[in-house]
């Protein structure tokens, strides 16, 4: 028998759970541990290199200086500091797969094998694209608004951008265009739920064009130059994953969620 008369689980049972319990939180902390392990091991590689990885940040406004402008340090710290924040982001970035294939296989054994086959692509095209965001922020998106914002300065004032400054606006750009570039894969994860259609999705386009270019005049700085470099990328990898449930998700929904697990 499984419970007593009273409906409560037998002491054997209960203890099965609460032992199975424990393991789970073992293991989650073991994961855990090497998910943060993976993001030390890759921060201390680069330390030495911090202040070349900053110079390597600041290029897209440094070549575009005026002569005899430069930037400053306006905290007695920061030069320390503002290169240590950004190998810490750096390490964290860079060991990101390295922590989502912990979480991975801390998840996995509790999904379905269609779950599994439909879940690890996703969570690798979620990372890609997120790196993808970031290269077309830095190569792209800054050189421009740069030049952009160094071309509309009034006469008479001079550029000495602080480097801590400098760098949460840089941080900032790279998470919004990294997030925003995770538009494919949201849209495709929606209708594999089954939450939407490709249909409903083609129905919504003039909506979410909107909310797309009010999302990007929110999250980039106040001029219309970085503001379509953000949307139109978005409006375009919204066809994309419309393209992509057009394409796939009628053929991998049918699945059947009673597959056994493992």
């Amino acid at each position: 028998m499984g419970s007593t008369e009273s409906g409560q689980p037998e002491p054997d049972q209960a203890q099965g759970q609460e032992q199975s319990f424990i393991s789970h939180l073992i293991e989650l902390r073991a994961r855990l541990l090497k998910a943060i392990a993976a993001v030390l091991v890759v921060l201390l590689a680069l330390l030495p290199f911090s202040d070349r990885l900053y110079h390597f940040v600041a290029k897209p406004l440094l070549q575009r200086l005026p002569p005899g402008a430069h930037m400053v340090a306006i905290e007695v710290a920061s030069p320390f500091v503002t290169p240590l924040k950004l190998a810490s982001v750096v390490a964290l970035v860079l060991a990101m797969p390295i922590v989502l294939y912990q979480l991975w296989c801390f998840v996995a054994p509790g999904l379905y094998r269609h779950e599994k086959r439909l879940a690890l692509p996703l969570l690798v095209a979620s990372i890609v694209m997120f790196y993808l965001g970031c290269a077309f922020a830095y190569f792209l998106v800054l050189p421009k608004v740069f030049v952009f914002l160094l071309g509309i300065t009034p006469e008479g004032v001079s550029i000495m951008t602080d480097i801590g400054k400098y760098l949460d606006f840089v941080l900032t750009m790279f998470l919004a265009f990294g997030v925003c570039f995770e538009v494919p894969v949201a849209v495709f994860l929606l209708a594999l739920l089954g939450w939407v259609s490709a249909e409903q999705l083609s129905r919504q386009r003039p909506y979410v064009v909107l909310g797309v270019f009010v999302l990007a005049a929110i999250l980039t700085p106040p001029d219309a130059l970085s503001m379509l470099m953000l949307a139109i990328p978005m409006c375009l990898l919204y066809e994309v994953g419309v393209l992509a449930v057009r394409l796939f998700v009628r053929r991998a929904t049918p699945r059947s969620n009673t597959a056994p697990r493992g």
